[in-house]
């Protein structure tokens, strides 16, 4: 019977004739359509193996189609976050204002002075609008962008410390998301780590101590995506730049998460700002541009200009560099700081802002409008927004999410997710005592009808409606 399935699968030539598949084959090229055939038959193949039915051969030329759609499907694609999570790592972490979004459409579109002094007709820096906003902003003496906040590190550790001893507590030593180590940077960067302090208890002269003819470099972390509490000690900025006076040690700082708003105006922990390690007098500042910058993914050192100049002679300060759609869409991420709105134009802060009273009112209409579509009720539940992307661990905001019983659906809570995640945009929620909660706080005000088409085709799905 298995021989029987086997001998009459059709021929990759046979699928590739169809009159069902001659539109790719003229659109893609015959040569791509007999690899996805072949792939496609090779499947049917091992299914007969395993012990299933074969299929037919118009279930396998849709086989074909289905490779093709996935191959070709633009990516990443678009989804709605309704988690509740602000700076979801999974979901792209920021999403940009409508002014960086058209930027970077403008650099992209086609050309641009990325290099040009259109005064002199000579070339230029793609560095030089940018660095006079991030000075403006943080008080810095000179600045430079690259490709992500652990590239400007290793470039920062690179060219200030290579060969050299780099002293960092401890309780910093740390990793964050992807595995990214701070040990592991510093090998790479050619330096030799000096760890000082305890776990939870680190003081000046723990550095004092440890400063030899060949220390290159004293280096801060944040933690940012955990914290110690209790019985801690921990050196601050001022301490050691004064040590650092004395030794002739230059003081790096890792904020990590590029806050230039004070958090803590929001109900929340105060996060390490990259103004106060500059008043402080720290060497470099490092920090990430789509965290709680709410830009494009892109690393910013800040400091004093004999050690950005270092920076900017490396040679690896070309394989970092940050590109020109990123560039674009930072610059006009930065203007909404310089000019105080980024509370109304900057995504992140926006939800970060937004009161519990506005979120529930958000959440109460889907309620309405859900059950006026379908004649399912829903309700809508107390609910904490966390900060995410290695930003305020621990840190929440409260919130109101629209809940959806698991039991609406004959796939349970999971069931629905998954049927969430299947629309046109996807829709990401998650689960909660068995219902599946959907947050209004980091879904954008324009895509709330999407949100709720969602939910209404899972309820179809699901057999609720």
């Amino acid at each position: 019977m298995r021989a029987e399935q086997l001998r009459n699968l059709p021929s990759v030539e046979r699928v590739v004739s169809y009159a069902a598949l001659a539109d790719l084959v003229e659109g893609y090229g015959r040569a791509w359509l007999v690899e996805l055939a072949r792939d496609a038959v090779g499947e049917a193949r091992q299914r007969v193996l395993a012990g299933g039915a074969a299929p037919s051969e118009v279930e396998v030329v849709e086989a074909v189609r289905g490779l093709l759609a996935d191959l070709v499907r633009p990516t990443p694609r678009p989804v709605i976050n309704a988690t509740g999570v602000i700076i979801h790592t999974n979901l792209g972490r920021a999403p940009l204002s409508d002014e960086a979004q058209r930027a970077a459409e403008n650099a992209a579109r086609g050309y641009s002075d990325l290099e040009i002094d259109l005064a002199t007709g000579r070339r230029g820096s793609r560095q030089a609008h940018l660095q006079s906003l991030l000075r403006k902003i943080t008080g810095a003496e000179a600045a430079l962008a690259v490709n992500n906040n652990a590239s400007a590190l290793l470039l920062g550790l690179s060219a200030l410390a290579a060969g050299r001893e780099v002293i960092v507590s401890r309780s910093e030593a740390i990793e964050i998301g992807g595995g990214f180590r701070i040990p592991d940077v510093l090998a790479q960067s050619g330096c030799t780590l000096v760890d000082v302090g305890t776990t939870n208890r680190t003081y000046v002269r723990d550095y004092a101590d440890a400063v030899t003819d060949k220390t290159g470099a004293f280096l801060k972390a944040h933690a940012s995506n955990f914290r110690v509490e209790g019985f801690t000690a921990v050196v601050g900025e001022r301490e050691l730049v004064e040590l650092g006076a004395q030794r002739g040690v230059p003081v790096l700082h890792d904020v990590g998460s590029g806050a230039l708003l004070p958090t803590e105006r929001y109900g929340l922990a105060h996060e390490p700002m990259p103004q106060e390690a500059i008043a402080a007098g720290v060497g470099l500042v490092f920090f990430s541009g789509d965290k709680l910058l709410g830009g494009p993914q892109a690393g910013i050192v800040v400091g004093k200009r004999e050690l950005v100049a270092r920076l900017e002679r490396h040679p690896l300060a070309r394989a970092v560099r940050i590109d020109k759609m990123s560039l674009a869409s930072l610059t006009a991420t930065l203007t909404h700081f310089l000019a105080g709105e980024a509370e109304r134009k900057v995504p992140v802060w926006r939800m970060i802002a937004a009161t519990a009273d506005e979120i529930r009112a958000r959440a109460e209409d889907w309620r309405g409008r859900v059950l006026a579509a379908t004649g399912v009720e829903t309700a809508v539940m107390p609910a904490q927004s966390a900060i995410g992307g290695g930003s305020l661990p621990g840190e929440t905001l409260e919130s109101w999410a629209l809940s959806v019983p698991g039991s609406l659906s004959r796939g349970g809570p999971e069931g629905l997710l998954s049927a969430l995640r299947e629309q046109e945009p996807p829709v990401i929620a998650r689960i909660e005592d068995d219902a599946v909660r959907l947050d209004p706080r980091t879904v954008l005000p324009s895509q709330d009808g999407s949100v709720l088409d969602a939910i209404g085709a899972a309820l179809r799905v699901g057999g609720a409606v």
